[in-house]
């Protein structure tokens, strides 16, 4: 489903044969319908969020804390995911480690083996799209079916997600329409017909479609919001109930979850389910929240896996600045705010982490060696609207810009760099190269002949016309009697 994928030699998949983010954006910039969908979708939510979150007087000092426990708990760690080990182990769960993507789709596909089973039904889960489970899980002869809504929609169209909390966010109704119609058949029951585009009609048909799978598929795979380490419990927000009758019905229960989903104690979790809704949904409380603890007789699954993902996050975790990336909370408001998200969509990006949140954090995990990923912290205006809306006060810009200076940059540039720094080095000789600019002023051309860096660089910037006179030369002239 989607774009080939494959796994690189860190352990992290990436989508093959995407450019570098200025083609790839370029081109989705060009599509009006996606730019119109983006639009409306990001400005709506925006509005809600910023409603709901002017409700809240202590909203900065909520945000604070969130700050404060996500950044205590990853200089900490090591002492609480053992905690949480222990705990989910007293309570009757397994807990798997994996190091990166293959090892966590090795464990997971051989727990699907050992059912018996050949497909399993899924809760919407950012980090079994990042390791590639999906396609893991088909290579091995196992289906998956994706039971959130929006997942469903971009699995029935052979797609990819392009937003965090909205991943058809690219899509409108019409689209739907016809996917369902087209494509729903072929995964199970098929949509009923004369369907329209009525969003409760096209509801009703992805409820029916899915019951059918939730009332029959014996294995589920989650991810979670949170993980509580004092008492081992797994948290997941959603809004649409699917995630209630994955985590209920099946008699297994695999979680794949990373590692910085951890919280110390229930009295942390209170802060992030404030914080989560508002800046998600725009919603003040969730609709669905669920939480479970193990195993219990009778009530729920009969085995529960949890697999501790790591693939790159201690990597993450080394680096002082670009660390603070492990706060996300995958609430998806930076999105809803970038002007370089609204008009590129979430594709452009290459990851399932796209906008800004995913330009600091897709290189770090991945690392930098592919065009695609070395363009990422480039993928930004540097506003600063991402870092004002986070909830947990990720200073996005700030990473970016820590980001650019490890990206590799072509000889051409370093060479520019070189000489700007001879250059600058010295105040005579940036004075004899302005006054020679002033000499020459007429013969300078207003773009940079190419194609290349630097006419790419002029296509987008206006440069400023040279003066007669330098500014020293003037200051000079007329002040300098003065001193």
């Amino acid at each position: 489903m989607g774009a080939p994928k494959a796994s690189t030699g860190r352990g992290h998949v990436v989508d093959l044969g995407m450019p570098a983010f200025p083609r790839s954006s370029a081109r989705a910039a060009a599509d009006s319908q996606l730019r119109f969908n983006l639009r409306k979708a990001t400005h709506t939510i925006r509005g809600k969020r910023a409603n709901v979150v002017a409700e809240l007087p202590d909203w900065l000092e909520l945000r604070a804390a969130g700050k404060a426990i996500k950044d205590h708990t990853l200089r900490n760690l090591d002492r609480y995911l053992i905690q949480l080990e222990r705990a989910v182990t007293e309570a009757g769960g397994h807990v798997h480690w994996a190091a990166d993507a293959d090892e966590a789709n090795r464990i997971v596909t051989d727990l699907v083996k050992a059912t018996g089973e050949t497909s399993v039904v899924k809760v919407k889960s950012m980090a079994t799209q990042e390791i590639g489970l999906n396609e893991a899980l088909h290579e091995a002869g196992i289906t998956a079916y994706e039971t959130d809504l929006a997942e469903l929609i971009v699995q029935l169209g052979d797609d990819r997600p392009s937003h965090i909390l909205v991943p058809a966010i690219h899509r409108n109704r019409a689209e739907i329409r016809e996917i369902f119609l087209d494509h729903m058949g072929e995964w199970g029951r098929p949509a009923p017909d004369g369907l329209g585009d009525d969003p409760r009609a096209l509801a009703e048909a992805a409820r029916l479609h899915l019951r059918e799978r939730f009332l029959t598929t014996k294995v589920a795979i989650s991810g979670a919001n949170f993980m509580v380490a004092e008492t081992g419990t797994l948290v997941v927000l959603e809004s649409e109930g699917n995630g209630r009758m994955c985590l209920t019905l099946p008699e297994t229960l695999i979680s794949v979850v990373g590692i910085e989903k951890v919280v110390p104690t229930w009295r942390d979790l209170e802060v992030f389910l404030q914080l989560l809704p508002r800046s998600s949904t725009g919603e003040r409380m969730n609709p669905y929240t669920s939480t479970w603890t193990g195993v219990t007789p009778g009530d729920g699954p009969r085995e529960f896996h949890l697999v501790l993902l790591d693939n790159g996050r201690t990597d993450v975790l080394a680096d002082e600045v670009g660390r603070q990336a492990l706060r996300c909370i995958r609430c998806s408001a930076c999105l809803n705010v970038c002007p370089v998200y609204e008009r590129a969509g979430g594709h452009a990006y290459g990851s399932v982490y796209p906008g800004p949140i995913g330009a600091i954090l897709t290189p770090q995990l991945r690392g930098m060696d592919t065009p695609l990923d070395a363009s990422l912290p480039y993928a930004s205006s540097l506003c600063g609207a991402c870092y004002d809306v986070c909830p947990v006060a990720i200073d996005i810009p700030t990473v970016l810009v820590h980001l650019r200076a490890r990206a590799p940059h072509e000889p051409a540039e370093r060479a520019v760099m070189r000489a700007a720094s001879w250059l600058l080095a010295r105040a005579n000789r940036f004075g004899a190269v302005q006054r020679l600019a002033s000499r020459l002023r007429r013969l300078i051309p207003r773009r940079a002949p190419g194609p290349g860096p630097l006419a790419a660089w002029t296509d987008t910037r206006d440069i400023p016309p040279i003066p007669a006179e330098p500014f020293r030369d003037w200051w000079d002239r007329t002040e300098g009697g003065a001193r």
